[in-house]
């Protein structure tokens, strides 16, 4: 997949110009090149000259009410999600740039340019303007963090794991912490391991598709420490005795893939990967790879199938990919910051990790703050920490002094929280009897500026934008939840029966999601939302 977008991001046309002449360089039936190229936004996409790509995710729609897009075609002269017609500049609109912090935001090329000047930034009249994450420890001991806002160095454990201890030593320190993914679905991570375990050559994945607008502490890590996340993926490949490791990094974070590679060079080059590394007999190789722009080819069905060539849509389970994975073979995938708290627990042991958090959920969680926030950012802390402790005191409440009417917490799918329902803590569990999902817990602010009518069509956009289209109650359900929220409330039933076949039926989270995702949003806002609760 990566050496098709590479050579297609160049091509003014849209793929029926091109696959056939791309399925004959490569050798491919035409049909093989056709699924994936209509299916990857980075390829549907045409690409100009000057190819630049405008968030309109949840932040940016919060910052301005969506004002920035008009204003972005007016700076380039084209239209969203075209290109001119002398091929000169294209615009392409996305879900999610990871500048959250500092909505709105755009990537010229791969310049980013953010905040209320967007289109003089793209117009020439102003600077580009990129503010590097803020990140703070709330802590008092950071494990994931540790790199970022302490300075601790990398690669101080994988030498002497490879050298004196065994995978099962590694395994049962992260059993013993408790440590689940921190993607969105909270498995538990030793026992994803363990069920690699027995079958040859299986393979490891740091899933770096941080897909969920309002989340950017995988860009953070990618970029601000990228040694942290190698060694995580490192010990996760010797826990689970495989000789590969992938990294997969979304395309809409050019910065971080290339940190990435880098560091993996570097990797090679200190001895960490290769053959007998550290004189052990331990055999290791890591590759890093950029997707191809897809919400749902996060998910890690449809990651492996993105891996493989095809279309980026999830699969039926059974089997499950630590049984049936990429090419076949067992496969584990763990997300960035999960692979980044394991050199911690297995230095400091599994049981200090435990003691952090609640009982229930060890650890500590990254959450970002929008730029609705008066002090927006990436933030560790342990969970169970009072949402309205992280939004009043690390985040100072809003900006301006401005009212929230809801936060969205856990990305688009997660859910909505009323501002007299912040007191629940900061664990999957609590979330979810409130009708919300940790997910990858980042905290989107609306204030008072927007109407609810208009958020809550900002969350249909969504789901019928990114729909992988491979189960008809989301494919279909998603495009009619969206014809229905733009005119005025369903009569009857309808509504009601679309978002229980939804539920019940889609084939992956995403259209599972979407119908506790919209009525948590009618719940937060309450009579403002009358006539829209099912």
């Amino acid at each position: 997949m990566e050496s098709l977008s590479e050579t297609v991001k160049s091509r003014p046309e849209g793929p029926g110009a091109w696959v056939s002449e791309i399925a004959e360089r490569f050798g491919l039936p035409a049909a093989e090149v056709l699924g994936p190229a209509t299916f990857y936004a980075d390829l549907v996409a045409r690409h100009g000259r000057r190819h630049v790509r405008v968030c309109t995710a949840a932040s940016c729609f919060a910052a301005d009410a969506g004002r920035h897009v008009p204003e972005v075609e007016n700076a380039l002269g084209v239209a969203a999600d075209s290109a001119g017609p002398d091929g000169e500049a294209s615009l392409q609109s996305v879900r999610c740039l990871g500048y959250c912090y500092a909505s709105p935001a755009c990537l010229d090329g791969d310049t980013p340019c953010t905040g209320p000047a967007l289109a003089d930034q793209l117009a020439g009249r102003a600077e580009p303007q990129a503010p590097p994450i803020p990140a703070a420890d709330a802590t008092g001991d950071p494990i994931v963090l540790a790199g970022v806002v302490a300075g601790e160095a990398a690669w101080r454990v994988w030498p002497e794991v490879v050298r004196a201890a065994t995978p099962e030593q590694v395994r049962a320190e992260v059993a013993a912490s408790g440590l689940r993914g921190r993607g969105g679905a909270g498995f538990r991570v030793a026992a994803k391991w363990a069920a690699a375990l027995g079958q040859p050559d299986p393979v490891v994945v740091a899933n770096g598709d941080e897909g969920d607008p309002g989340s950017y502490a995988d860009r953070l890590l990618m970029e601000e420490d990228p040694g942290r996340v190698l060694e995580g993926l490192a010990l996760a490949c010797f826990a689970c005795r495989a000789r590969r490791g992938i990294v997969l990094v979304r395309s809409e974070y050019p910065r971080a893939l290339a940190r990435m590679r880098a560091a993996a060079e570097q990797a090679r080059a200190d001895g960490h990967l290769g053959r007998g590394v550290h004189r052990s007999g331990v055999e290791l190789d890591i590759e890093v790879v950029e997707g191809a722009g897809s919400y749902v080819a996060g998910e890690e069905t449809a990651l492996i199938a993105g891996l493989e060539g095809g279309r980026g849509t999830a699969r039926p389970r059974p089997p499950y990919p630590t049984q049936q994975g990429l090419w076949d073979a067992p496969t584990v995938v763990n997300n960035v910051e999960t692979l980044a708290a394991v050199p911690w627990i297995v230095r400091q042991g599994g049981h200090a990790y435990a003691r952090r958090g609640t009982r229930s959920e060890a650890g500590t969680k990254l959450v970002c703050l929008s730029e609705r926030f008066a002090r927006p950012g990436c933030y560790e802390v342990e969970l169970g920490t009072p949402v309205a402790a992280i939004v009043t005191e690390l985040g100072g409440g809003l900006r301006d002094g401005a009212e929230l009417s809801v936060l969205q917490v856990g990305g688009p799918l997660g859910g909505f929280l009323a501002p007299s329902r912040l007191d629940v803590p900061l664990t999957d569990a609590d979330l979810a009897a409130h009708g919300a999902a940790l997910g990858h817990a980042g905290l989107v602010a609306f204030d008072e500026r927007l109407e609810p009518e208009q958020v809550l069509r900002h969350v249909w956009e969504f789901a019928a934008a990114e729909s992988c289209g491979a189960c008809s109650p989301c494919r279909v359900g998603s495009l009619r939840g969206l014809e229905l929220v733009t005119g005025r409330p369903p009569t009857g039933q309808e509504y009601a029966r679309l978002l229980r076949v939804m539920e019940g039926a889609s084939l992956c989270a995403f259209g599972r999601r979407v119908p506790a995702a919209v009525r948590s949003l009618v719940r937060a806002y309450g009579e403002r939302l009358r006539g829209w609760d099912a």
